[in-house]
């Protein structure tokens, strides 16, 4: 393999068609950092860390991942670089953790050289993405993420159109005053369809009864009811509730996944392969889940077309088994990053074998700041 010549970063600001609202703040726009890893010999690798400017989510930020890139971990694997010690693609994807272990947390800003990485082998074995992570799917069956509406009418008529568009299951935002009479008047309208909610963290033990009160309505799930860093009262929660629980935020690594699960924590976990730190550990959580019998999903962040591609990816092998969010392109943006865009057929799937290519003029449109480091 070549070595590494320059890694780039673009923050961009991506308008969304429609204000997407969850338990924690409102967007406008899809932010993100694109990163653009080239090598001497001119092949590229692509990543997207798909962060916000305020820590709503979580205490990662477009800010503190600029700075963690810039002042700790771009040394790090320019000093690598610069020693010669990996000569392969696949030494840099099986060493960049232990590599990175002197910079606590920030998984987000780590899975950006990931991710860049695993799409950089992709291009220099001449595989597909999905390929190389073990796709068995052809076609993912894909679901759809709705954020709180200002009136249950326009949530109807949304969750009725998603359905008419085949999407495979139907995720809704809730939190307190925003969550019961929802589901309520969901299935009153709409009778059985695959439905799940997303607290986001929006809720505390002293709900107990309301979240009880949820298992009469047949919910696929019920994503991160509890605080963002919690497994040992969302086990009290699942001893007492019939409907799964799903852990998001408080899965960072297949540690935190294994004493979920041992904890009776959870039925099934949620990878969102930036929050963990990148493919490398998302795979092992599945792996995790797959041998532990727990469900397992891929989720969204409100990603450009880079970001969808991987998610794409990791939903094609047969250790995903629900629906992810990844929606087509079309649903968020008025012009995605790449080309095609991601696209839903006729029966509510997206083609995994489906070839996407970067347009970086549209990169170029909506970035707001630029940065190229000299990697040699």
């Amino acid at each position: 393999m070549a070595s590494l010549k320059e890694i780039e970063l673009h923050h961009v600001r991506i308008p969304l068609i429609r204000p997407f609202q969850t338990s924690f703040g409102t967007q406008v726009n899809k932010e993100g950092i694109l990163l653009k890893l080239s090598t001497t010999s001119g092949e590229i690798g692509w990543g997207e860390i798909p962060l916000t400017s305020v820590p709503g989510y979580c205490y990662e930020t477009i800010f503190t991942s600029w700075y963690i890139l810039k002042d700790f971990i771009i040394p790090v694997i320019r000093r690598k670089n610069v020693e010669n010690s990996l000569h392969s693609i696949d030494d840099w994807i099986n060493n960049l953790k232990s590599m990175l272990t002197d910079i606590r947390g920030h998984n987000f800003a780590k899975s950006g050289f990931d991710f860049c990485f695993w799409n950089l082998k992709s291009r220099i074995e001449g595989k597909s993405l999905p390929e190389i992570l073990g796709a068995t799917k052809k076609n993912i069956p894909t679901g759809i993420s709705i954020g709180i509406q200002k009136s249950h009418k326009n949530l109807l008529n949304i969750v009725r159109s998603a359905l008419e568009q085949k999407y495979k299951r139907i995720k809704i935002k809730i939190e307190p005053n925003q969550d019961i009479e929802l589901i309520k008047y969901l299935r009153k309208e709409l009778g059985d369809f695959p439905l799940m909610v997303d607290a986001n963290s929006a809720y505390t033990l002293s709900d107990k009864d309301l979240l009880l009160k949820m298992d009469k309505y047949d919910l696929l799930m019920i994503e991160q009811p509890l605080s963002h860093d919690d497994i040992v009262d969302h086990a009290t929660l699942q001893k007492e509730l019939t409907t799964p629980i799903c852990l998001d935020e408080s899965i960072h690594n297949v540690d935190d996944a294994r004493k979920a699960i041992t904890s009776n924590s959870c039925k099934i976990i949620n990878i969102k392969a930036a929050r963990v730190g990148g493919l490398t550990e998302s795979m092992k959580i599945a792996r995790y889940c797959y041998e532990n019998n727990i469900g397992v999903w891929c989720g969204g962040m409100l990603e450009s077309g880079i970001g969808r591609i991987i998610n794409i990816a990791l939903q094609a092998n047969f250790m995903f088994n629900y629906p992810g969010d990844t929606s087509a392109s079309k649903r968020y943006f008025e012009k995605d990053v790449i080309t095609p865009e991601v696209l839903l057929d006729e029966t509510g799937s997206i083609n995994v074998e489906t070839k996407y290519e970067i347009n970086e003029k549209i990169i170029n449109k909506y970035s707001e700041k630029e940065e190229i480091f000299n990697l040699t």
